[in-house]
């Protein structure tokens, strides 16, 4: 084992820099749309349709959750089609579009139906899973020369702008 020490800690080192990604995106993507999606929300006529999605029953709740994931996927195979005939740009445009409106639907639907979706029992357990994963993971993120690096690099640049402003 002690001749795979270099290669665990590449791949650790890998591995943290994805999961950083993966969390990174939940908490400054998904978090942040869903709540653009929820002050939108707040137009009378999707506040209606709020209050129906939040009172459906656990099966329809499960259904209008998985919906954007379903609807996105010819969005998706469109947009590879595009960069396979060299319209690259269009085709990554599309993507992200569609990447950046499917996360901020979902994130919303995920608020509104998570009650619902609790009472399914595999889903409960796979949320407590996601969740407690991913605080083992912020914790080692947190704890790797990467992160603390970048963040005493943000607190300097803080202070040198607080420093520049006064």
């Amino acid at each position: 084992m002690r001749r795979f020490g270099g290669v665990w800690r590449v791949a650790r080192a890998v591995l943290l820099g994805v999961a950083a990604l993966v969390i990174f995106i939940e908490e400054w993507g998904w978090r942040p749309l869903s709540a653009m999606a929820a002050r939108i929300a707040r137009w009378p006529p999707i506040a209606r349709l709020e209050a129906r999605i939040a009172a459906a029953p656990p099966r329809i709740a499960l259904a209008l959750f998985l919906v954007p994931a379903v609807l996105l996927v010819p969005v998706k195979l469109a947009a590879l089609w595009l960069i396979g005939e060299g319209r690259t740009t269009v085709g990554v445009v599309v993507i992200v579009v569609a990447k950046v409106l499917g996360t901020a639907l979902v994130g919303r639907l995920f608020v509104l139906v998570e009650p619902q979706l609790q009472q399914f029992a595999w889903f409960a357990r796979a949320l407590a899973w996601w969740r407690a994963t991913k605080d083992r993971v912020m914790a080692a993120v947190r704890e790797s020369r990467l992160w603390r690096g970048a963040a005493a690099m943000r607190r300097a640049w803080r202070l040198w702008r607080r420093r520049l402003h006064s």
